[in-house]
């Protein structure tokens, strides 16, 4: 046998067991109880996807080969090329098991193999490396990692005694071989090939973590009129406009959806202080079941405010909550408008207070570079307040890690703005977003029972220092004439056994206002993208609306709807009934939710999909061509 085949079968066998038993450690990882033919399913496909991406790693090595002459045992190059040769494949071999690991992590943290996600971590290493180091013992692992695999290569790696010498033409042959068999894998396995109708995790199993990062890197846009269906534009316009209508909305023309919306309550110059809780579900808080005592803050909030229990998060990350509560549009395929070019001057929530007198802030704990936050607010109106200027004002401090101050910290850089603008005499809309309630879930010592580096921990932690904010706001003479809505931006997870599990978009908000606002409960179907309008609503506004989101105080019964989505599987929730857009395949409808029947007026399965289909085609055609900015929208 020659060198060559000798280690490309030597790579390619450990690259080939490496990943089966990643494949079988995520599905025991998982907690789920497999069926007996989905072992088999999710193994052979999943073999399937490794072979797809085993002749990738081939090619640079045949490459290698086919360049770096075969010398003779006794010649003095011999020895030198296979040191450096081992080594190099030593390097093959600290790559497959450094990305194993970080599949685990990955899985821990989100439920998937590697995504979209992944493909954005990459581009803010920062923060993302700062959060692992903080959040795993990684120096530990990585010497574990190369301890290991330089023993076993040396253990194992073929020595080249007794080689067959291979001609210059054969080895060249290797490497048209890899690239044709690397471009055929390429061409007849697709993402496709990995989905599971009956379970999410099968699907996930069955995929490689090479060939996810990859796919997630290539779709990480995706042009909703190429790959999801689509209406003809003259019923998609005639469609959409029927859906958003309200009775106090009139069109201001034949075609699109802008509208003038009047006001249905006297106008209320009040303070606005809107906060986003990072990743917090609803199973983790009291009022919703849970009985860890993590969350009596918000408990005592329910009581004492207006309290929202079917409200759903359009998507898996901060900056898709973001979009909904600015700019109210259903979720789009691929990235979150906060993360496209092209994004600034739109119609959003913080402008249209701005244009009636409002001063609107973006405070954020951690550096706003991240995600394009501090430039999406900034282009949109917003003044931007973040974790610079914390150092700049001599702000204490009390716990910070990677991703920014402690919430408490927060909420002082943000009352200080607050300060800042009721002394100026003007009223104030102030978007805070937190970060405490994140991994590696670090916070200020002595506040709460549960532990440091613990969900648990973080959540107590944020939920204490949403009461600290409040007790300490109650203090400031603007605080009798403000608004708090306190809102998470997603879940802590979700991944699911469906592709969207309606539990892991469930989130909690709370209006709270105790001279302005008598405390109750909405309990009609929510989404993230109705608080701006419903806000505005509240306040008595009358303004130009581009929004997508109903003011559910007028909403006629039977018209509530939810979006939710990951990066690709968008998800309309209307009734008990579900309909799951996907890249290139039929629509779906599955089970919504049980206790939300459908009124007499009950749509079929056709006209449902009909309304998915017209509410996400115009998000998204609306965004690509302009129609949500502002200079549009007034005729500028």
């Amino acid at each position: 046998m020659t060198r060559g085949v000798k280690r490309l079968i030597w790579i390619a066998a450990n690259f080939l067991l490496i990943s089966f038993a990643t494949r079988i450690g995520l599905a025991m990882f998982s907690g789920e109880s497999f069926g007996f033919t989905e072992w088999p399913r999710f193994i052979v496909v999943g073999l399937l996807f490794d072979l797809t991406v085993l002749p990738w790693f081939m090619i640079p090595w045949t490459i290698y080969d086919a360049v770096v002459p075969e010398w003779r045992e006794d010649h003095h190059m011999h020895k030198w090329e296979r040191r450096f040769a081992s080594l190099v494949g030593c390097g093959y071999l600290v790559l497959f098991c450094v990305v194993a690991t970080s599949e685990f992590t990955f899985w821990a943290e989100f439920g998937n193999r590697f995504d979209f996600i992944a493909v954005d971590y990459l581009v803010y290493t920062h923060e993302v490396i700062g959060n692992i180091r903080e959040s795993y013992p990684i120096n530990l692992w990585t010497s574990i990692i190369v301890a290991a695999c330089l023993v076993l290569t040396w253990v194992s790696w073929p020595r080249g005694s007794r080689d067959i010498p291979a001609p210059w033409l054969r080895r060249w042959s290797r490497v048209v071989a890899a690239g044709l068999v690397a471009a055929l894998g390429f061409a007849i396995v697709d993402q496709e090939t990995a989905e599971s109708k009956t379970n999410a995790f099968v699907s996930q199993l069955s995929n490689n973590g090479f060939y996810a990062l990859f796919h997630a890197y290539r779709h990480n846009e995706l042009d909703y009129e190429k790959y999801y269906p689509t209406l003809k534009a003259d019923d998609l316009d005639r469609d959409i406009r029927t859906l958003v209508h309200q009775p106090e909305a009139s069109f201001v023309s034949a075609s699109g959806i802008e509208r003038k919306i009047t006001a249905r309550v006297a106008r209320k110059d009040i303070n606005v202080v809107l906060v986003s809780v990072e990743s917090l579900s609803a199973d983790y808080v009291g009022r919703f079941g849970n009985k860890e005592g993590l969350t009596p803050e918000l408990d005592k909030l329910a009581d004492k405010g207006l309290w929202f229990t079917k409200l759903y998060a359009t998507g898996t990350r901060t900056v898709r909550g973001l979009e909904a509560l600015s700019v109210g549009t259903p979720p789009t395929p691929g990235q979150s408008i906060v993360r496209r070019p092209n994004n600034d001057g739109l119609v959003n929530l913080g402008a249209t207070l701005k244009e009636k007198g409002w001063a609107p802030w973006w405070v954020y704990g951690g550096y706003g570079f991240f995600d394009n936050m501090n430039a999406y607010f900034a282009g949109n109106g917003f003044k931007v307040a973040d974790r610079t200027d914390v150092d700049k004002e001599g702000i204490k401090v009390h716990a910070e890690n990677i991703w920014g101050i402690a919430d408490e910290d927060l909420y002082t850089l943000a009352m200080s703005r607050m300060d800042r603008e009721h002394a100026k005499g003007k009223r104030f809309f102030a978007h805070v977003m937190t970060t405490s309630n994140h991994r590696p879930y670090t916070f200020p010592e002595n506040r709460v029972e549960q532990p440091q580096k613990k969900r648990e921990g973080a959540v107590q932690y944020t939920d204490w220092a949403i009461g600290d904010f409040l007790r300490r706001a109650a203090e400031k003479p603007w605080f009798k004439n403000t608004l708090f809505i306190i809102v998470a931006d997603h879940t802590a997870k979700a991944a699911g056994k469906t592709d969207l599990p309606l539990s892991r978009y469930h989130i909690p908000m709370v209006w709270y206002a105790p001279d302005l606002i008598e405390p109750g409960t909405m309990d009609r179907l929510m989404s993230q993208i109705d608080i701006g309008p419903t806000l505005l609503g509240w306040l008595g506004l009358e303004y130009s609306s581009r929004f997508f989101g109903y003011d559910m105080a007028t909403l006629k019964p039977g018209r509530e709807r939810a979006f939710i989505s990951t990066y690709q599987k968008l998800g309309y929730l209307k009734g008990d009934r579900l309909v799951v857009l996907n890249v290139r395949q039929d629509p779906v409808v599955q089970s919504g939710l049980t206790q939300n029947k459908d009124h007499a007026n009950r749509l079929t399965d056709a006209q449902l999909i009909d309304e998915a289909i017209s509410w996400y085609q115009s998000a998204a055609l609306y965004f690509r061509t302009g129609l949500l900015k502002e200079e549009i929208a007034s005729g500028d």
